[in-house]
């Protein structure tokens, strides 16, 4: 008889392997070696850190795993997990991707793969009829972020993977909002997800990291052939970093999910505030769709302000949050997203994306609430 699925908490802390196989260590050491003993000339399973080291393995075991994947992969950023999954399209393939995602991955789609000789078409993916519309005859795939970052348009997921499979095409999600703890997209149909580790799965803004995790073995093939021969791996140490991070990713991220919904509920009453986009609140218009494929609101929020000067006097005035283009820390961080998170997409199109001057993310730590709330009430006083 097999032993009964552990459930999610239990595999973060102990994940795919919980001790060293060599000495019994309680976490599986930073084996910090570029080269490995070819014994009699023959290589074992490592031969050269680039094509794989026991510290990163442990954590690309530990993706697949929470994941419910076949074959997981770590990466040395989130940007690089992007670009290695994209790597499974050729020239003269199409993509579909939302039209108001994270200004990175914008940047590496409109800049990087039509350079490559792959089109993409940025399209409202809220809306299936918009994405079936788009798709062509050389459409290969459908890249997914769900919610979007940072106007929480809600992706609905079984929808995207019905539609994929009709036309034969592959999914791809960037999971770093909800992580594996609040939404599982390999389980609906989804070929590959993605995460910038750096961000909750670390989530001590100590690390850059990227994950990539798939739900095929043939797929798994491929990544692993351009991994290898691309060579964008995560170091041993980050590694290390990020399988502490994941451990205690639940008590983190609860504790986070709690403040956000107290957060936004109250700048959402402020005078100040135009409005709060959260999922977590009842008035969010996605929130049936979002809540019937994912388990929690996450510990992101958006905010958008009545008056443009206010956002300087804010980001000027907020001594607790750190002001950054980043996410998923135990702290509090703030962006302005038009500036940071969003800065490398031209203003014209974040116009047309709906995303203002006027609109800030607030990705909410641990910290005791009533500090927080009193820190950022203050700015947004004096504003």
């Amino acid at each position: 008889m097999n032993p009964p699925a552990k459930r999610i908490a239990t595999l973060l802390v102990h994940q795919g392997q919980d001790r060293d196989p060599a000495t019994g260590a309680s976490t599986v050491p930073i084996y910090q070696a570029s080269t490995y003993h070819h014994s009699g000339g023959v290589g074992q399973e490592f031969d050269y850190a680039r094509s794989g080291n026991p510290s990163r393995r442990q954590v690309e075991d530990a993706i697949a795993l929470l994941e419910g994947g076949v074959r997981g992969f770590a990466f040395a950023s989130g940007m690089a997990a992007i670009g290695s999954a994209l790597s499974l399209l050729e020239a003269g393939d199409h993509l579909i991707a939302p039209d108001d995602l994270y200004g990175g991955s914008y940047r590496y789609l409109t800049m990087m793969l039509p350079r490559n000789g792959i089109e993409v078409s940025l399209i409202d993916q809220s809306d299936p009829d918009r994405v079936e519309a788009a798709i062509r005859p050389n459409t290969r795939a459908l890249f997914l972020e769900t919610p979007s970052n940072p106007l929480f348009k809600i992706t609905d997921l079984r929808s995207m993977v019905s539609l994929a499979r009709q036309h034969g095409l592959l999914t791809l999600l960037d999971n770093t909002f909800m992580t594996p703890l609040l939404q599982r997209p390999l389980e609906l149909g989804v070929d590959v997800t993605i995460h910038s580790a750096t961000k909750f799965l670390g989530g001590h803004s100590d690390l850059l990291a990227g994950l990539v995790a798939v739900s095929d073995r043939d797929i798994a093939g491929k990544i692993k052939r351009f991994q290898n021969s691309f060579g964008a791996v995560l170091g041993p140490f980050d590694s290390f970093l990020l399988s502490r991070g994941i451990k205690t990713l639940k008590v983190r991220l609860e504790a986070s999910e709690h403040n956000a919904l107290e957060l936004a509920t109250r700048l959402s009453e402020h005078p100040a505030v135009a409005r709060v986009i959260y999922p977590g609140l009842t008035d969010f218009p996605g929130r049936n769709l979002h809540f019937s494929q994912a388990t929690g609101a996450g510990a992101v929020l958006s905010f958008e302000l009545k008056d443009t000067s206010a956002v300087q006097a804010l980001l000027d005035r907020a001594k607790l949050p750190i002001v950054a283009p980043s996410l998923g820390g135990v702290e509090t961080i703030l962006t302005h997203c038009w500036s940071m998170s969003h800065a490398a997409i031209p203003a014209v199109v974040k116009e047309q994306m709906g995303l203002s001057q006027n609109l800030l993310r607030i990705s909410v730590g641990i910290e005791d609430i009533e500090d927080l709330w009193d820190d950022l009430a203050q700015g947004l006083r004096e504003a």
